[in-house]
């Protein structure tokens, strides 16, 4: 089947000239691309975090195919489904699922089942696709949504995207799509972020599980970044790299209600 973009218009442009425009202003020109392992990459409108996802996706090496791990927002579906095949479409071009790759995190999961319905209206992975779409034409992807899961959970599906990976024989990179604090002033945001974003950068999953939860951090993607960190380890990761973070007080100009944004490249 073919997914139709669920946010196009609300999120960002609907028109492809307008979403390449869109998109093209938060590209950062003339960076060296290097090599990663995963990345983590906001997903609110483009008008808030596009900045910090154009920094991250101009820094990197595309790969062949990029599995993408987002949270579910809308409660549709189990606990975590992959899309196994089809295709995805946005303004500026459409996806394939990359059907043999996604079948190996399946079979190499306990925890995984096949499932279309919580992508069909969830925006976290959607908002990547523009980012991506602007680089390449070819790239194949396999999407995977989180609604909830234990943090052996987390572990279990990262060994096995890790393992997966390993087997493929071409390059391939994981997104972990997330925001950071959720509706809470400036100074809050910042000091709640830094302590999951210290855990991010030292490679520790368990530890940004744990923080999340004692910290009341409202990241809505932690359980998203915690298997590719779980993965990047099993692949090998020496380190991560904070590339931008801001809140979205330095668009609205409201800094008592900020959602926070981190962009962050794992290598």
């Amino acid at each position: 089947m073919r997914r139709k973009p669920a946010v196009a218009g609300q999120f960002y442009y609907s028109s492809a000239e307008k979403l390449k425009e869109q998109v093209e202003q938060y590209i950062v020109k003339g960076i060296k691309k290097q090599k990663a392992i995963g990345a983590v990459s906001p997903h609110a409108g483009l008008i808030y975090s596009g900045h910090v996802a154009g920094a991250v996706f101009s820094e990197i090496q595309f790969p062949e195919t990029f599995v993408l791990l987002g949270p579910n927002h809308t409660g549709i579906g189990p606990q975590i489904s992959i899309m196994e095949e089809g295709q995805w479409e946005i303004p500026t071009g459409f996806f394939t699922i990359d059907k043999v790759l996604a079948y190996k995190i399946y079979k190499n999961s306990s925890v995984i089942i096949k499932d279309n319905s919580a992508h069909m209206f969830e925006h976290s992975l959607e908002v990547q696709l523009p980012f991506i779409a602007y680089f390449s034409d070819k790239v194949k992807i396999v999407p995977i949504s989180i609604l909830m899961a234990t943090a052996e959970e987390c572990k279990i599906l990262g060994e096995a995207i890790a393992n997966a990976i390993k087997s493929a024989g071409y390059p391939v990179m994981i997104i972990a799509s997330s925001d950071m604090s959720h509706y809470v002033p400036e100074n809050v945001a910042r000091k709640k972020d830094e302590k999951a974003i210290n855990k991010i950068l030292s490679l520790d999953p368990g530890g940004l599980y744990n923080t999340v939860l004692i910290e009341k951090i409202s990241m809505c993607g932690y359980l998203p970044v915690t298997v590719m960190l779980y993965a990047a380890k099993a692949l090998g990761a020496q380190s991560a790299k904070l590339v931008k973070y801001a809140t979205s007080g330095e668009i609205s100009g409201d800094y008592e209600q900020v959602v926070g944004y981190a962009g962050i490249i794992v290598r």
